[in-house]
């Protein structure tokens, strides 16, 4: 390109206006509206332009306007390419008018309410044309950041995140997201009313949940979310899960003193004690003096939600599970698996040894009796040889009958430590533990047979420790018996964590010395495969057929 034809070149802008009042524009945006040339802005087919009545004021007479008008917005269409090939053909179109003023020298500045980058109808000219001219975005006040401030309640604190999110995803996705998320803004409601409404509640966030329509501007509304009819909400809206962080009582009241004393007190806490202190924590945040158990209860239970954390860190918990660490009041577990959770503000923790489960169940079942949210954290699935069966079992006892518990799945050491491996359970399986601790050895041995003689792959959890260090051999001459001695057995130790490792050794060759407790084995049945694959890899897989006979 010539000197002359970049002196001739027009320069391109994206102009955020805020949320629609239009003294919420920036001193930047009011200056570049006022040296353009070419005033742009989307609008539907009505040609009724939000983005041009927040700037009204600011538009000269000589301006230049090109309204960018959608052929289709919610409705159906009859173009070959559908409704995403009109829009393409629509971008196409408007880039090549604006490129015609930006090649004669003239400057453009594409309005659009809000910020121009965020859900924004200017990106489509960006990614179109600022590779091919001078191009500058100036950015506006959010319609998130206007809710907020007309809610009057922060959007995040600390360690909280915040997640943004289109009503137009699909139910399960937004359930899933709202639920693991610790604050939330969803946006363009209008006809996906009903459905964020319905994922909100499923995600247990509706009574959080406020509803912000038209902010800033003219017919501004704000309400609760579950008061909201669904037939009077239009697409401007959206609804704010805000800081849970926020509306805990400020450091230094008295309110907040009372918590942090409880909370150490709980901590520290040993588990012969444990609900005698929860008792006295409980009643001593609430601002009355602390006393024995036996004190008036809420009217309306807590909960007891039972958490599988997976076999490590938080990149093996589910978005539901992550949802009820952040949702609980009380955190109540075993330290190695509490210390996986993130602290949270206000969030009291209750650790104690491996060996005190039903003192921990009846410990966040009496926290629950006062009305506390309490997440009982258990490491890998809850419900396999982990806490869930602990809290039933003291659950279904009175005075616990009826404080409501839920059990929520987590990624379990067998499907972890399989899935590292190829897929070795492939095919029927059984899940033993090797433990004798709570059952005799000879129940273990009488299982093991009846396994080992169906030809079932073997997932062994609690293979040895410090104090058992014979159950290992023993198991694999028990083995020996109805298997081959080249049958894969995969070691795995500490699945997710910094020490992992799976190795893969034949039942013959197993070493009990390379077991503890942090491994999990997995046995093979007669068909499951070893195979060294061309990139040095070996993977061990179980056919999902059975050859007959």
């Amino acid at each position: 390109m010539s000197v002359s034809e970049q002196q001739l070149t027009g320069r391109l802008y994206g102009v955020g206006l805020g949320p629609g009042d239009p003294s919420l524009m920036t001193v930047r945006a009011v200056e570049v509206i006022a040296e353009a040339d070419v005033i742009a802005y989307h609008s539907a087919r009505h040609g009724r332009s939000i983005a041009r009545s927040i700037a009204a004021k600011h538009l000269r007479a000589d301006h230049i306007e090109e309204a960018l008008i959608y052929p289709v917005t919610t409705e159906s269409t009859d173009h070959p390419g559908g409704y995403r090939g009109a829009l393409d053909e629509f971008y196409e179109t408007a880039a090549a008018r604006l490129a015609v003023h930006l090649d004669a020298g003239r400057t453009v500045a594409v309005i659009s309410e809000g910020d121009p980058l965020f859900y924004g109808s200017y990106q489509h000219m960006h990614k179109r044309l600022a590779h091919r001219y001078p191009t500058e975005v100036i950015p506006g006040v959010t319609s998130i950041s206007a809710a907020a401030a007309r809610l009057g309640k922060p959007l995040a604190e600390a360690d909280e995140v915040l997640t943004i999110l289109p009503g137009t995803l699909p139910e399960e996705e937004l359930t899933a997201r709202l639920t693991s998320t610790d604050t939330a803004v969803v946006m363009k409601l209008g006809r996906t009313f009903p459905t964020v409404r319905r994922a909100m509640e499923r995600a247990g966030r509706l009574p959080e949940a406020h509803y912000v329509e038209r902010a800033t501007m003219s017919g501004e509304r704000t309400e609760r979310l579950a008061d909201i009819d669904a037939e009077t909400v239009p697409y401007f809206s959206v609804s704010v899960v805000p800081s849970r962080i926020a509306d805990l009582p400020p450091a230094g009241t008295a309110t907040a003193e009372a918590e942090a004393t409880a909370e150490a007190e709980t901590t520290a806490t040993t588990p012969a004690t444990a609900t005698a202190t929860a008792s006295a924590t409980a009643t001593a945040t609430a601002g009355e003096p602390s006393g024995p158990a036996e004190v008036d209860f809420s009217p309306h239970p807590g909960e007891v939600v039972v958490v599988g954390t997976g076999p490590a860190g938080p990149l093996w918990l589910t978005p539901e599970s992550r949802g009820a660490l952040a949702a609980a009041e009380d955190l109540v577990g075993y330290t190695t698996y509490l210390d996986r959770v993130p602290l949270r503000p206000g969030q009291r923790r209750h650790a104690s040894d491996n060996k005190v489960e039903s003192e921990r169940a009846e410990l966040a079942l009496d926290l629950a009796r006062r009305g506390r949210r309490v997440a009982v954290v258990s490491g890998g699935d809850p419900g396999i040889f982990a806490m869930a069966t602990a809290v039933l079992e003291v659950a279904s006892q009175d005075p616990y009958r009826a404080i409501p518990v839920r059990v929520l799945p987590g990624v379990t050491a067998a499907n972890a430590a399989a899935a590292r491996a190829g897929a070795p359970l492939g095919h029927d399986y059984a899940v033993i533990s090797l433990s004798d601790r709570l059952k005799p050895w000879e129940v273990i041995a009488e299982r093991l047979h009846a396994a080992a003689g169906a030809d079932l792959v073997l997932a062994l959890y609690n293979p040895g420790s410090r104090s058992r260090t014979w159950q290992v051999g023993k198991t694999r001459e028990l083995l020996l018996e109805h298997r081959a001695p080249d049958t894969p057995v995969i070691l795995a130790r500490d699945i997710g964590g910094p020490e992992e490792s799976v190795r893969t050794v034949h039942l013959a060759d197993l070493d009990p010395q390379q077991v503890d407790m942090r491994t999990l084995l997995i046995i093979g049945s007669s068909q499951t495969q070893a195979v060294r694959r061309d990139n040095g890899t070996e993977v061990v897989w179980t056919p999902r057929r059975y050859p007959e006979g």
